[in-house]
């Protein structure tokens, strides 16, 4: 599995969505599904997922998938492959 599926499959997981829904585009004010219990479900299951503590200046930032990419990208999680 790759991590794209893994970032997608948390997503999904977390915040109760199809994977379909789970773009870069997907933002934290965007669904209502996102909401803050749901924000630390998802931050939980990624730190699960992909073996990482994340810091709280990265929780607090992460208000969308392609931003959980790019601070994921920074613990050494690739997604290019």
């Amino acid at each position: 599995m790759t991590n794209q599926h893994k970032l997608v499959q948390a997503f999904s997981t977390s915040l109760g969505v199809e994977p379909a829904m789970v773009t870069d585009d997907l933002t934290y004010d965007t669904i209502p599904q996102w909401d803050s219990t749901a924000h630390m479900i998802l931050i939980a299951e990624l730190e699960d997922e992909f073996k990482v503590m994340l810091d709280t200046d990265d929780i607090i930032d992460m208000s969308s998938v392609a931003k959980a990419k790019q601070i994921l990208t920074k613990y050494d999680v690739d997604f290019d492959a």
